[in-house]
């Protein structure tokens, strides 16, 4: 059975919320009122199956993982989300662990690995720090996805003369290349630059980076 605290993301804006996955009922509990504590909304779960029935959070989140569930493990249910592109960062919260589950744990990208019993303070730190790198990796997807937007809107010479521009060419040098007057380069980039909304040079190379275009540099004429 789910154990939901709190209002849901949806009625609550951008709160953050912690899930929690543990099969001991009391160690939810007391779990839940921790966080709630320092003004956090929580959803709790019993087991890996009712928490991949949950849909993903569309806000800040941290997933509160026990390693020894039944049925599926903490360790299965990390595969299970990061195969299905969930990248709620996990703490792992075990009464059993030793170094290969840590180690295990870890490679696959854990904000952290705490035995029980767990100290307030030590869990809320981690809680927070977690909450913390979801919140910047959203706001960093978000950031692409505007800039993937402004892209698309190029035109396919355009596209090619911020290829150009963006590995270090200077006009004459991506007019030589394209085939085009310098005047219409100069035409091109600022049309670029308007579509992108980019502020200088350096804005579009970023841009560009974010984008994953990094084009070897071409031979230019001089």
């Amino acid at each position: 059975m789910t154990e939901r605290a709190g209002p849901s993301p949806k009625e609550d804006g951008d709160q953050p919320i912690v899930f929690i996955v543990d099969d001991d009922a009391s160690m939810r509990r007391a779990l839940t009122n921790l966080f709630e504590s320092v003004g956090l909304k929580v959803e709790a779960f019993g087991s890996a199956p009712q928490l991949l029935q949950a849909k993903p959070p569309e806000v800040p989140s941290c997933l509160v993982l026990d390693i020894r569930l039944p049925g599926t493990s903490g360790l299965e249910l990390q595969t299970d989300l990061a195969k299905a592109n969930i990248q709620t960062p996990i703490i792992f919260i075990t009464g059993h662990g030793d170094i290969p589950m840590t180690v295990r744990a870890m490679k696959s990208g854990a904000i952290d690995f705490l035995t029980k019993p767990v100290r307030d303070q030590d869990i809320l730190d981690a809680v927070q720090a977690a909450i913390e790198r979801d919140r910047k990796r959203r706001d960093l997807n978000k950031t692409v996805s505007n800039v993937r937007s402004r892209f698309e809107s190029l035109s396919s010479r355009e596209r090619d003369v911020l290829s150009l521009v963006t590995s270090g060419l200077m006009n004459k040098q991506v007019a030589a290349q394209l085939g085009l007057a310098e005047i219409t380069v100069k035409i091109y980039r600022g049309q670029i630059m308007r579509k992108m909304g980019a502020k200088s040079l350096a804005d579009l190379v970023r841009m560009s980076e974010a984008l994953g275009i990094r084009p070897s540099k071409p031979d230019v004429q001089t």
